[in-house]
């Protein structure tokens, strides 16, 4: 199987490691949790037990996607302030409403913090494009106005 890299950028490599850090040192309670509930008695009918069991599960596997993840990473660099790439934060004129987005990799993508992905619609109508230009997107005109 071909290990797919993933790309994200400093700052998103470090929220990763935070986050599997949190993940890692709350292993302890949900272990106390569920042998407390355990100790509640019948586990068929034990929802504390289900409930625990469940969280930890959740746990598990978002560290098992992290460290894969982190295994996988590429970090990625702002490019060339000439053209919109992975990484770039762009100035945007939509329509008579200015907003700011920054590119990058699917997996960091989070459109109300104004990261969006180079896969999305509108991620991959802007790369490529330079400051200045203009160019149709959903039928509307979108002009770039700096690239950061």
């Amino acid at each position: 199987m071909i290990k797919k890299s993933v790309s994200l950028t400093a700052e998103g490599k470090k929220e990763l490691e935070k986050e599997l850090d949190e993940l890692i040192k709350n292993r302890p309670a949900i272990s106390e949790r569920i042998a407390t509930a355990r100790s509640f008695g019948d586990l068929s009918e034990n929802e504390e037990y289900s409930a625990a069991r469940n969280e930890q599960k959740v746990a598990e596997g978002r560290i098992l996607e992290i460290q894969e993840i982190l295994k996988n990473v590429k970090i990625i660099r702002g490019g060339s302030k000439s053209k919109v790439d992975l990484g770039a934060t762009v100035s945007l004129d939509m329509g008579g409403r200015k907003v700011e987005y920054t590119v990058v990799g699917p997996t960091e993508a989070n459109p109300l913090e104004g990261k969006i992905s180079n896969e999305s619609p509108i991620g991959k109508a802007l790369l490529g494009h330079k400051a200045g230009e203009t160019f149709e997107f959903n039928d509307k005109k979108i002009k770039i106005l700096d690239i950061k």
